[in-house]
């Protein structure tokens, strides 16, 4: 049996049948089902934490049966999984793809405190990664799942432009202030908040020393 050709219009190009517009409709309401699964477990799992989330809370908030969820997501550590790599990937990912080579390293380093400032602690993701602080020793797999999917992604590469080696031993030193800024936020940021950029610029200036004023 010979397929019946696809509609053209007056100038020849190809227009879709209905069967396509069905499958483009399809795919559309299974990403916008798959988007608010993920964002209903942001929202559980940041009130509740890992452990005390269940999929059935998650199915409630998203408005959908609890058994649509395995549709997407094999289980409650596969949905954090995708949380992580959804929300925080793509920021690492820019870091990661970032000419970073042919710049200086300070200015290496205040690219990534810009971009953690902008798209990490300014929205919902600092959620993400409080939680990964808080349940990461209970759940070390999910624990290791962030560090090597977002973490050892954006350590910055050994660099010669130190007056010393302790950034290149320890790149960990470049992050840690934004660590400790979700960390005393999360807990005194109602009475005593840090103002990240702020803490970010002077620990740069620990680093590299003051920039010049001209």
């Amino acid at each position: 049996m010979v397929a019946s050709p696809r509609k053209t219009g007056k100038r020849g190009a190809v227009r879709a049948g209905p069967g396509a517009a069905r499958q483009d409709a399809g795919a559309l309401r299974r990403a916008k089902r798959r988007a608010a699964i993920l964002a209903a477990a942001l929202e559980e799992f940041a009130a509740r934490g890992f452990a005390a989330t269940r999929l059935d809370d998650v199915a409630r908030r998203a408005r959908i049966a609890k058994g649509t969820i395995y549709l997407y997501f094999r289980d409650k550590e596969s949905l954090f999984q995708e949380l992580v790599r959804a929300m925080l990937s793509p920021v690492a990912g820019t870091i990661a793809a970032a000419p970073l080579r042919d710049l200086p390293i300070r200015a290496v380093a205040e690219m990534i405190v810009d971009v953690f400032v902008n798209e990490i602690y300014g929205t919902r993701r600092k959620d993400v990664i409080r939680l990964i602080i808080a349940e990461g020793p209970r759940f070390p797999k999910l624990a290791e799942f962030y560090y090597r999917e977002v973490i050892a992604r954006v350590l910055p590469v050994e660099r010669g432009e130190l007056p010393h080696d302790a950034l290149a031993r320890f790149p960990q030193l470049l992050v840690a202030p934004a660590l400790v800024a979700i960390i005393w936020n999360g807990l005194f940021g109602r009475f005593a908040p840090l103002e990240i950029r702020d803490l970010m610029r002077a620990h740069l200036d620990l680093l590299f020393g003051a920039r010049s004023a001209t």
